[in-house]
C-alpha cells in the first residue's frame, strides 16, 4: 500500500549525530502500551526525539500495516500529544493512544533485553551490523524465548546520537543507494516493520534464558565506572566519554544474563575488596 509524502522541510538522513532544539518532556506513560493481544509477542518501536508530528503520525501508521503497536517516545520536539500526529496515522490512532511518552532513551530502553539501532552512519564502535530483515528474524527468536526487544530510530534530521547507539546489541543499516542513502523516520520504520511480518526467524536463542533487563545492564556500568574511576583508569580526562562509551558497547555487543551479570558485580567486589576484607 503506497504512503503518501510527508511534509519535509530538510534533509532527513540517518547518518548525522546531533542535538536540535526540543521541549522538555516528562517521563511518564500516556497509555498502556498494550495496543493488542499479541502485545507481548512483538518488538518495541522507539523513535527517539522525533521531529514532526506527521512523521510520528506516519510512523504509527506504518506499524500498524504490519502488526505491530508498541510505540515509545522519547522526548518528542514538539510535545505530546500532537494533532498532526493523530491526523496522519489515518486510522492507525490506537497506536498513538497506546504510545509511552518518556524522557530520555536510557528509560526507553531500561525493561528491554535486547536492543537494535537504526543508523546509516558509521560509527566508531563496534557493534555488529545487521539487515533488518536478519534483525527482525533474530528478534522473533528473542521474543520467543521470552526476552524483550526494542528497536530505536532516531529524529529525521540528525539521526540517533553516539551515546543512544551505544545502548544497542546491535545496528541495523537498511542496504540504499551509496549515491542517496537519505531516508524519512517513517520510511524506516515502514521499512523495519515490514521484515518483522514477513520473517518466522530462526531458533537461534536457548528458550528460557534469564536475559539481563536494560536497566539491570546499566547498573553494573554505573558500578563498573565507579570502581574504574577510584583507580584511576580514566587518563587522560579528556578521553573520558569515549572510553566509557568503548565499555559499554563491549558489554552491550554480547546480551548478557541476569545469572552474568551478578557474576560480574561479585567479580567487582572482589577485585576491589581489601585483603581479609569486605567490599
Amino acid at each position: 500500500m503506497p504512503v503518501p509524502p510527508l511534509p519535509d522541510p530538510g534533509p532527513r538522513a540517518y547518518h548525522a549525530a546531533g542535538t536540535d532544539g526540543r521541549d522538555q518532556v516528562a517521563g511518564t506513560d500516556r497509555g498502556r502500551e498494550s495496543g493488542g493481544t499479541q502485545a507481548a509477542e512483538q518488538p518495541v518501536f522507539v523513535l527517539v526525539r522525533p521531529q514532526l508530528g506527521e512523521n510520528i503520525g506516519a510512523a504509527a501508521r506504518a506499524m500498524l500495516n504490519f502488526g505491530l503497536d508498541r510505540m515509545r517516545l522519547v522526548a518528542p520536539r514538539d510535545g505530546w500529544p500532537n494533532p498532526a500526529a493523530e491526523a496522519m496515522a489515518s486510522g492507525a490512532g490506537r497506536v498513538l493512544d497506546d504510545a509511552r511518552l518518556i524522557e530520555t532513551t536510557a528509560e526507553a530502553c531500561a525493561d528491554l533485553t535486547h536492543v537494535f539501532a537504526t543508523t546509516a552512519r558509521e560509527r566508531a564502535l563496534t557493534l555488529p551490523v545487521v539487515t533488518p530483515e536478519a534483525a527482525m528474524a533474530e528478534a522473533r527468536a528473542i521474543i520467543a524465548a521470552g526476552g524483550r526487544v526494542g528497536v530505536l530510530f532516531g529524529a529525521e534530521r540528525a539521526g540517533l546520537e553516539t551515546a543512544d547507539v551505544a545502548r544497542a546489541n546491535a545496528v541495523i543499516s537498511v542496504p540504499t543507494n551509496p549515491g542517496f542513502g537519505s531516508l524519512n523516520l517513517a520510511q524506516c520504520v515502514l521499512l523495519v516493520a515490514y521484515d518483522w511480518m514477513r520473517t518466522t526467524g530462526p531458533a537461534a536463542v536457548a528458550p528460557g534464558e534469564d536475559w539481563a533487563s536494560g536497566i539491570e545492564l546499566d547498573r553494573f556500568l554505573d558500578h563498573l565506572n565507579q570502581r574504574l574511576e577510584a583507580a584511576g583508569y580514566f587518563f587522560p580526562a579528556q578521553n573520558r566519554t569515549s572510553m566509557k562509551l568503548n565499555i559499554e558497547t563491549l558489554f552491550r555487543r554480547t546480551p548478557l544474563t541476569g545469572a552474568e551479570i551478578r557474576t560480574l558485580h561479585g567479580i567487582l567486589r572482589a577485585l576491589t575488596r581489601p585483603p581479609g576484607g569486605e567490599g
